[in-house]
């Protein structure tokens, strides 16, 4: 009896020591949290008095942003006329001038998107290709998996400005930027996707005589046809967003258009080019999006509502990507 009274003991000792050192941990961790959580706040110059003393000033700036005027001439509301009045005079949709369209800025920054999602295609499919174990054996494999995680390891903004003296900082480099950008991170997806390919269609093609080429194309490519379509148009949603990114530095579209207004302090003229900026990302996230829905066979895409509200995340987190 005494024997397992002292088992007991014994066991509940162990628990509470436990418990101290898992407090111990705690307290630990949460000190070194508020210390680097300090020295990060000083290092960037945090202020509390700072944001109290320019607030009036921000306050002002939002006036800006959203121009007051009334509906029907008796409820206050946004003026949005004047943001119809900057998007007309700075073309950034569409015009017809004698009877000609004249595409806008939003059609350049949706180009850049574009021309380099697909200039990216050819060199993504190679490399990734090529970085899958099951066709090139390791550790070669790593050669192009290597020269792939280096792409990425720059962010699009990079590339465009180690493109510059190809162009300068123009819409031209930057589509090469995207391009490139494009290489590096659609092509790790394609490797992924062809790491997880069925062995029974490869050795099907063996069983014909199939050369290594023809084992590639239709023992494998073929089974990641449709999944290599809905990661091209994720990756064309992004590069999209990056191309709003490239205008911040130079490289021409909304981006350009929305510095230059920050620069003259215009914030009317910026939030009009927002609202232009949103149309047109969540225009096309919300088109891709059905597309993978479409050809994965699930009809349940995001909604509208959730590509609205995560909107300012994804922008934000494009300018890294």
């Amino acid at each position: 009896m005494s024997t397992d009274t002292d088992r007991i003991e014994e066991a509940l000792r162990n628990i509470q020591i436990a418990k101290r050192v898992r407090l111990l941990f705690s307290v630990v961790v949460l000190v070194l949290f508020a210390w680097f959580f300090t020295n990060a706040l000083s290092e960037v110059g945090f202020s509390v008095g700072e944001i109290v003393e320019y607030w009036p000033e921000f306050t002002d700036a939002l006036g800006d942003f959203f121009p007051p005027g009334t509906l029907f001439g008796v409820v206050p509301f946004v003026d949005v006329s004047q943001y119809w009045a900057f998007i007309q005079e700075r073309n950034l949709l569409l015009q017809f001038q004698d009877g000609n369209p004249v595409l806008g800025a939003v059609f350049v920054t949706f180009a850049m998107g574009f021309a380099g999602t697909i200039l990216g295609i050819p060199g993504a499919l190679i490399l990734g290709v090529l970085g899958s174990e099951r066709v090139t054996p390791y550790p070669f494999n790593f050669i192009f998996r290597g020269t792939m995680s280096v792409i990425r390891a720059i962010p699009a903004l990079v590339w465009a400005l180690i493109y510059i003296p190809l162009g300068g900082v123009s819409p031209f480099t930057a589509t090469l930027a995207i391009g490139t950008d494009t290489m590096g991170n659609l092509g790790r997806l394609f490797t992924d996707a062809l790491e997880e390919v069925e062995d029974g269609p490869i050795e099907a093609i063996e069983s014909t005589g199939a050369n290594s080429p023809q084992k590639v194309v239709f023992g494998m490519l073929s089974q990641v046809f449709t999944p290599f379509i809905a990661w091209t148009m994720y990756i064309l949603e992004i590069n999209v967003r990056i191309g709003v990114t490239m205008g911040l530095i130079g490289g021409g579209g909304l981006g350009q258009v929305l510095q230059t207004q920050r620069g003259l302090f215009r914030y009317t003229n910026m939030m009009a080019t927002i609202l232009v900026i949103f149309m047109l990302v969540v225009s096309v996230e919300f088109v891709s999006q059905r597309v993978r829905s479409y050809i994965r066979g699930n009809e349940e895409g995001t909604s509208v509502l959730k590509l609205i509200v995560e909107f300012p995340q994804r922008m934000a987190r494009s300018i890294w990507e």
